[in-house]
């Protein structure tokens, strides 16, 4: 009989530390997901393209970076109930990821489009300014517009429907419909638009400022050889959004209260100096899209 109830006992102080063990990683685990003031912490997956340097990228240390990421991590940093978790990956991937629910939201350098509002949230505050223009063959420097472009009758380098450059073309012919620059559509998201225009297969492409200067002015860009052979010719510069998940409106009205703050204090500036080389909301005033 003492047997058995030594037994008991022992079997009952087992489950008593057992459950003092299981209380004391359950609180250390609610601990992790609270902030000091016991606010929930929400962990929120930020897709990112990692191939879009200086625009979105992966570092030599492997870690994210580019305007697009380090202008999140200053959001991030104001929102203590949310933590962000980065996830590099391509642009399509990024679109259907962040459609699908699989990323809360994504960053790309992303324009607007009346399509995509069907598809995302785009919050009302903007995220970056970016730099359109023609990539073109150094004869053709003088080429300044899209109304130029237009004018000589010029073959533009093939932009997939669904690339928010596409609509860009669009709009400019739409609203100039007796000057339309020859818009066809391809087949992938991207062409090597420095290429094609080098190689004569097309007179010119639309391009980013970042990219441009990343591939051709760069020492160590792809096409650094073709300096003097091609130039880029501004035509437009345009705001840049987040997309965030159609059922993610609490969490971008956290991002519009952060990112306007971030604006506020100049912090933009300051990273579009770091990451493109200018100050692009010095023409903010003169940015009509």
């Amino acid at each position: 009989m003492f047997k058995q109830k030594k037994k008991l006992f022992q079997f009952a102080a087992v489950g008593l530390a057992s459950l003092a063990i299981l209380a004391g990683c359950s609180s250390s685990e609610a601990s992790k997901n609270e902030t000091e003031d016991g606010v929930k912490v929400r962990t929120v997956k930020v897709a990112y393209d990692q191939a879009s340097k200086p625009i979105s990228y992966i570092d030599d240390k492997g870690n994210p970076t580019g305007y697009d990421v380090e202008v999140m991590k200053l959001v991030d940093e104001l929102l203590p109930e949310y933590k962000f978790e980065y996830v590099g990956t391509t642009s399509d991937d990024l679109l259907i990821g962040v459609e699908q629910g699989k990323y809360q939201v994504g960053v790309k350098n992303a324009f607007f489009t009346q399509e995509r509002t069907e598809k995302f949230i785009f919050p009302k505050e903007f995220l970056g300014l970016s730099s359109a223009g023609l990539v073109l063959r150094k004869e053709d420097e003088g080429v300044k517009t899209l109304a130029d472009f237009a004018t000589k009758g010029y073959a533009l380098a093939p932009i997939a429907a669904n690339n928010a450059q596409y609509t860009i073309i669009d709009e400019y012919n739409k609203a100039n419909p007796t000057n339309e620059v020859k818009l066809q559509a391809g087949d992938a998201f991207t062409v090597d638009v420095v290429q094609w225009v080098n190689e004569g297969r097309v007179d010119g492409g639309v391009m980013i400022e970042g990219p441009f200067k990343q591939q051709v002015l760069a020492d160590d860009g792809a096409y650094h050889n073709l300096k003097d052979e091609v130039v880029y010719n501004e035509f437009a510069v345009i705001k840049t959004w987040p997309l965030f998940n159609k059922k993610e409106q609490e969490f971008a009205d956290a991002y519009d209260k952060a990112i306007a703050q971030i604006k506020e204090q100049k912090k933009t500036s300051e990273l579009s100096k770091e990451f493109y080389g200018r100050d692009l909301f010095e023409v903010l005033e003169n940015v009509n899209r």
